[in-house]
């Protein structure tokens, strides 16, 4: 199939990420047609991404495709694709929370599903994994209204608050089933609580974890150390060989320093995230509350009930996160050794219309 000569197309902010939003009917059907056409509008590959839409960064090169759910408990189907910068890669092997902030928005403005007057709410499946969340909208006269007073750390200004909801994954907490892993040396939680993650204490790997992600960045035997780790995890995950994919991420934990529970540094495998991914923050929050991960010497942890506040370099992210460490029987009985499983997971989030238009993909 050609190319289009132009693709409706709708940049946005997704919490601290930025994205091109596509409906799936304008795209090719085709996943490698489409990831080609997609490669050509985003400028990639090129470390300035300079012909196309993409910032030159991991956290603008991104994509969300959404398209009408056969799903009957979804509204949507919002497929994300992670696409290269430098190299001409297109995954689908991970969500991104922050892209799924502004996939409630462009489903109202793109009229899949019908507005409410006051607030619409959206019930959306995220393909890469099956998962379900449901984001509920400001729509004032039933019309998307991305005005407001919530402020997320990373992102200047404030906008309309965004409460995304997450249902329970269908998928254990714990992958390894174990609390506690040893890799190269090194104690680890390997947790999924919407985004496979691997939590490491930064001290164990004789870092503070309050340095800039510049500096972690550099550090070239820091940078070996954590891609073993990495590939081992995602072995033990049942992820497979992950030295082509972007999961499992790693999150380097140390003490709070701002009266949050955890101070955070994400690597998203390689590059240092500036702030951190919603999913991310959600299988660290959980992760947290695991008895006997790694987080517990770390974190300070907040009373029952209260929202769990993960510091990144920043500022932080809010999460309301429950884990149920001693899961009882339906009939309320206890079982023997059953992983613990988290029961809910909420997160406020704002998004922003960037431009709503065509965009005309370099050529082939």
């Amino acid at each position: 199939m050609s190319a289009p000569e132009g693709v409706r197309c709708m940049l946005m902010r997704g919490g601290t990420s930025k994205g091109a939003y596509f409906l799936g009917q304008d795209l090719p059907s085709d996943p490698g047609a489409r990831d080609e056409l997609l490669l050509r509008i985003m400028g990639t590959p090129d470390p300035r991404q300079i012909d196309g839409l993409g910032g030159a960064h991991p956290l603008t090169s991104k994509v969300a495709v959404v398209s009408a759910s056969q799903d009957p408990d979804a509204d949507v189907d919002y497929l994300f694709l992670q696409l290269g910068v430098d190299k001409a890669e297109v995954s689908d092997r991970q969500n991104c929370g922050n892209l799924l902030a502004g996939v409630g928005p462009f489903a109202v403005e793109r009229g899949l599903v019908a507005a409410q007057d006051g607030r619409t709410p959206v019930r959306i499946r995220m393909v890469n994994s099956g998962d379900l969340a449901t984001a509920t909208v400001a729509t004032p006269d039933r019309r998307v209204d991305y005005t407001g007073s919530a402020e997320i750390s990373g992102v200047p200004g404030s906008a309309a608050p965004i409460v995304i909801a997450f249902a329970q994954g269908s998928g254990p907490l714990l992958p390894t089933g174990r609390a506690r892993d040893l890799i190269d040396g090194t104690p680890v939680t390997c947790v999924d609580n919407g985004m496979p993650t691997v939590l490491i204490a930064a001290s164990d790997l004789d870092v503070t974890g309050y340095e800039d992600p510049e500096e972690l960045e550099a550090d070239t035997a820091l940078g070996a150390r954590l891609q073993r780790i990495r590939q081992e995890a995602g072995r033990l995950m049942g992820l497979g060989d992950v030295r082509a994919t972007t999961v499992p991420k790693l999150s380097l934990l140390a003490p709070p320093q701002h009266g949050g529970a955890v101070m955070t540094r994400t690597f998203i495998p390689v590059r240092c995230h500036t702030s951190i991914g919603v999913l991310g923050a959600a299988s660290v929050a959980a992760g947290l509350c695991v008895e006997g991960s790694v987080g517990q010497g770390v974190a300070r942890l907040p009373e029952t009930g209260e929202r769990l506040r993960i510091e990144h370099p920043t500022g932080f992210l809010d999460i309301d996160t429950a884990v149920d460490n001693h899961p009882a029987a339906d009939d309320g009985t206890a079982v023997d050794g059953a992983a613990p499983v988290a029961r809910g997971t909420a997160v406020v989030r704002t998004a922003r219309k960037i431009f709503d238009g065509t965009v005309f993909p370099r050529p082939a």
